[in-house]
Formats: C-alpha cells, structure tokens, sequence
C-alpha cells in the first residue's frame, strides 16, 4: 500500500515538472470579458511574459457598434450563453415557461458586447463595505483603478478627481431627449441635485454616462485587446472553451487548461499562473468541474478528485427591477416609425438615463431608469419581447395596446437585495448549463423597496414639467392582477412578480473574503490552490449601487497590479 503511494505521489510530481518545462505560456487567462480582456493588455505589457487568452465566443459582426443592438445580440446564440433561471415561484410569471433570461457574453469582449453600456462605479460605501474584510478594497484603494481605465469624454466635463483621460476605455454622455430635462427639473422639485454619480455624491439625478466612442459602443475588446492585439507575446484564441482547469491533487497547484477548438480536445500549460475569467456562472461552474467546490455536491454529482472543498456558488446576488411603470403623453417624444431607420439606430438606449435616489440620507436603495422612448412596445416586440422571454399572449393583452402612442417608462432598480441566490452543477458533463437560482423576493424587504421605489416614480411624474405632457400612468390591468385594485400595494406587488426582470448584474458566486464564506482571497487567489486567481463579478463580495461592467474593469485593473508586484518585485520574471 505505501509503496503504491509512493509512486503515485512520485508520478504526479514527475508529472507537475513535466508540464511546467513544457509551458509554452506564463500566464493563461480564460475569458475576453471586462476583467480577462484588461488583464491581458496589462500582462502583455511585460515583453518578457507570455499570455494566452482563451474565449469561447468569437469577435462580434460591425452591428455590434450599434448601441441599438443589445437586444439583438441577447437572441443570437452565438453571442450569448442563454443561460436560463430555474423556475421560481412567484416571479417572471408573464415569461415563457416562467423561466427569467440571464445572458450573458460569448464573445471577444464578453458581456460588454451585449449590455446597456451604463457607466456607473457605485456609493464609496459600497468599496469601504468591501474593504472591511478585504484590506486593499476600499473606495480610496479602488479609485486610482477606476482612473486608470477611463478616457473622459463628458459634455460637462472631465476637470475632476474622479474623472480623467488617455485611458483605453471612452465615457461619454449620449444624445438626450427633451424628457431627460423634465426627469432631472422633477427631481429638483423634489429636492434632489443634478450631480455626476461616479464622484463620491450619488445622490441624486443625472444624466446617464455611457462606455460609448463617438457614439459607438466602447466594449472592452474594442478598448482593451484590439490595439495589442499585435503584441508577440499575447495570443488570443477564439471559440476555445475551457473545460477543465488541469490541478495536481497532491501539491494542488494548478499548471494549465483543457479546452476544446474545433471539436478537438487540446491543452495549454502555464508556469506561472491561471486567470479565470469567465464570468459570474462560467467561473463558478468551472470551478466546480475541476473539483473546487462544495465537496458533497460535487460527490453527488460525479466529480474526482475533490481538490478544494470551498463554498462555490452558494451566494448569488443580482439586481432585479420592474418593468410595467409605463405612462402615456400627449406627444411622441420621438418618432417611433424611425427605429429602424439605419440613420437613427444610434438613439435608442441612449435615451435611457440613469438616477440615483434613496429612501434614507446618504445610501442609495434603488436606481430609477428613464426610458424615453417607451417599454416593450417600441420595437412592437420584435426584439424586446424575447429578449425578456415575455409571452406573445401577455405582449398581445399587455404593450400591443401600446404601439403607435407616445410612451416612456421609469424602471426602478433594487440595488441592494436581501435575498440570495445559489448555482449549482447540472451534471459533471461541461456542456450542460448549471443550475441557477435567482430566489428573487423570498426577502420581503426586497418587494417593500420596490413598492417604495414605484411610489417615488409616481411623485416625479407629478411635477409641472411632466403635467405638461399630461402624462398619465397605463391603468391596463397586469395580466394575472385583475383581481387586484389598481395601484394598491397588493397590485403592485401581483405586478412586480410577474413583470419584474433582472438586469444580468449577478454577483459573489466566488466571493472574496478572508472568512470561511470566501473562494477567493484579497489577491484574487482561490483558497487552498496555488497559481489560480479569479477576476469578474463573481469574486463581488457586497452588493454595488451600480451597474457591474464598470466595476469589473477595475478588478482586472487591480488584478495585474497585484500579479506585476508579486513577479516583478521579486525579480521573477
């Protein structure tokens, strides 16, 4: 028996230096998304270092430089993981199946080929909260890496501490509407400020900032590997997904990737390190494929050998909204019959503009979006419906009444929820999509926020600049609600369950704390295993008052700080 052990320990060593004298790359990074992509151009910048990035998606078509296409690209497979939530009771009642879309990005650039573009970096209380159990992590600590990205370009100016240019990535303000004006003379009816919410003042009403240039969509593929991609020693391969995360049992240090190209299975072998990169669901799943993971969900589910029992995808986070606040005005804002005009296709979400409010004195509860050119009904369905999965007969009876009229919408934004999701494995074959649970609304304080929320919407919309327009609240009955009196509590709640919809923000499947509830640690290093760091929104430990893409960029950022420091300062190169 010893000496059985003995050569097993003896090969998987023999096995360990093999592979590392064979690497042909220093680092491996997995994912093209808002981290990977900033991670390898700032890796790739030591000439001495060798970077291999895998993406399992490919580089997007022209269209994708449309703002206007993001719902377009949130239905093509290619594009788009069309990950699913399990159904739940109680929400995404007027979807097909009741089940919520999650998309997320297979593509060069990841999910920033495919989101809203809202550029927001959140509340600094939010990163002091971070930092609290993550030395390093604080607003004051994060700041100089949310700079580093950025290239200002905002029509009121970038003369600011917290604003700066020559960045990769572009921030401008895009096209308004005369509703955008209205939206922001409401709040200063209700006291609120116009501000500039990525400062340390959040509160408030602003218009939106967008990661656009000139116009065009600004993804991070675009800002971030496009003008290195010639560099000698970045290789970027596309529609490589990885399968298996390559970790030497005993000395649990991890040495390469399996990946399969062209139905081919192959592998890579890095001699320093992993970066997976591949989003909130993908990092965690493949985590658990290795054997990282929850060690008696991964013995239920067929996976050896257990390398690291860590909590892996037992936290989940998201911001959830609602999008049935819908009102009528007495003039077309817009003309609606141009949408598909090619020369007016840049002006759709770039009517959307972002606020920030609260229900207490200085922590933001919800966000409200203005959508001035209406909800679902604005493309008469063609790519808004799918894109939420909502039924044809709930749009038939619900937005087709809709078509044709002057129309905009307010969505409010749970910001900070309570209750918690999970991700699970669906089986231990890559190819099946994991088990994702949103558990929306099984905290009631969640949906007391919302009613909150869509009060609030109601005491905007009162003021003199929308009177003007004789805006008036839709009153058609939510599907399922009839038996609900129209604008109680109760209604609201009936509607919110069946129209409430998540804007893809999911966070902490992977979650950075130096407790026991961490994966990963303060330097982005997984628990328990060497050479193997995480970077996306997985590794989220609160939750943001702000939209995700922004964040994550930072955390790329940060990260190749911390890997330059630890190689370079140590003269290991």
């Amino acid at each position: 028996m010893w000496l059985n052990m003995l050569i097993l320990v003896l090969l998987t060593t023999t096995q360990m230096v093999l592979s590392i004298t064979k690497a042909d790359y220093d680092f491996i990074i997995i994912g093209s998304g808002s981290a990977g992509s900033v991670v390898a151009n700032r890796l790739s910048e030591i000439e001495d270092w060798n970077i291999l990035l895998l993406e399992a998606g490919e580089k997007p078509t022209r269209f994708n430089n449309i703002p206007i296409s993001a719902p377009v690209y949130q239905l093509i497979g290619d594009y788009n993981w069309n990950y699913t939530m399990e159904k739940q009771e109680g929400f995404c009642l007027a979807m097909e199946d009741q089940l919520c879309a999650w998309p997320r990005g297979k593509a060069l650039g990841g999910t920033t080929v495919l989101n809203y573009m809202i550029y927001t970096r959140g509340h600094p209380e939010d990163y002091n909260k971070w930092g609290e159990n993550n030395p390093g992590w604080s607003y004051e600590d994060v700041l100089p890496y949310f700079l580093k990205s950025e290239n200002c370009n905002l029509d009121n100016g970038c003369d600011s501490p917290y604003h700066t240019i020559g960045g990769p990535l572009y921030v401008e303000q895009p096209y308004f509407s005369e509703l955008t004006d209205r939206f922001i003379d409401a709040g200063r009816k209700l006291g609120y400020s116009e501000i500039d919410y990525n400062t340390d003042k959040i509160i408030g009403f602003s218009k939106m900032q967008a990661t656009l240039k000139f116009g065009r969509r600004h993804s991070v593929a675009t800002a971030f590997l496009n003008p290195v991609s010639k560099r000698r020693n970045l290789k970027i391969v596309e529609k490589a997904r990885v399968t298996k995360i390559l970790i030497d049992p005993i000395t649990k240090a991890t040495y390469g990737v399996e990946y399969i190209k062209n139905g081919k299975k192959m592998s890579a072998i890095a001699s320093k390190e992993i970066i997976l990169s591949a989003g909130v669901i993908n990092s965690a799943q493949l985590l658990m494929l290795s054997g990282i993971g929850p060690r008696e969900h991964l013995i239920e589910t067929g996976i050896s050998p257990i390398i690291q029992d860590l909590p892996v995808g037992q936290e989940l986070y998201d911001h959830i909204a609602f999008a049935g606040m819908i009102f009528l005005i007495n003039k077309k804002i817009e003309p609606f019959a141009k949408f598909f005009d090619p020369m007016s296709a840049l002006n759709w979400l770039l009517q959307g503009k972002g606020f920030w409010t609260s229900l207490g004195d200085n922590y933001s509860d919800f966000e409200l979006l203005l959508n001035g050119i209406g909800s679902l009904q604005f493309d008469r369905g063609r790519f808004s419906r799918p894109e939420l999965r909502i039924t044809q007969e709930f749009y038939n009876e619900y937005f087709k009444p809709l078509e044709g009229e002057g129309v905009f919408s307010i969505m409010p934004v749970l910001l900070h929820p309570k209750s918690v999701g999970s991700l699970k494995l669906r089986s231990n074959n890559p190819e099946n999509a994991p088990l994702c649970y949103g558990n929306y609304l099984t905290e009631f304080e969640d949906l007391e926020i919302l009613i909150k929320s869509i009060r609030t919407i109601q005491k905007l919309v009162d003021t003199d600049g929308f009177r003007q327009l004789d805006a008036t609240l839709y009153n058609k009955p939510v599907p399922g609600c009839e038996n609900f009196i129209f604008d109680t509590d109760s209604y609201w709640e009936c509607a919110i369950r069946h129209l409430g919809v998540t804007l893809h923000h999911q966070i902490a499947t992977c979650k950075m704390s130096e407790d026991f509830d961490g994966v990963v640690d303060r330097k982005l290093r997984v628990k328990g295993v060497h050479n193997l760091r995480i970077a996306d929104t997985s590794v989220i430990p609160v939750t943001l008052s702000a939209h995700t893409s922004a964040p994550t960029i930072m955390i790329g950022e940060k990260l190749a700080d911390i890997i330059k420091a630890q190689y370079l300062s140590s003269g290991e190169e």
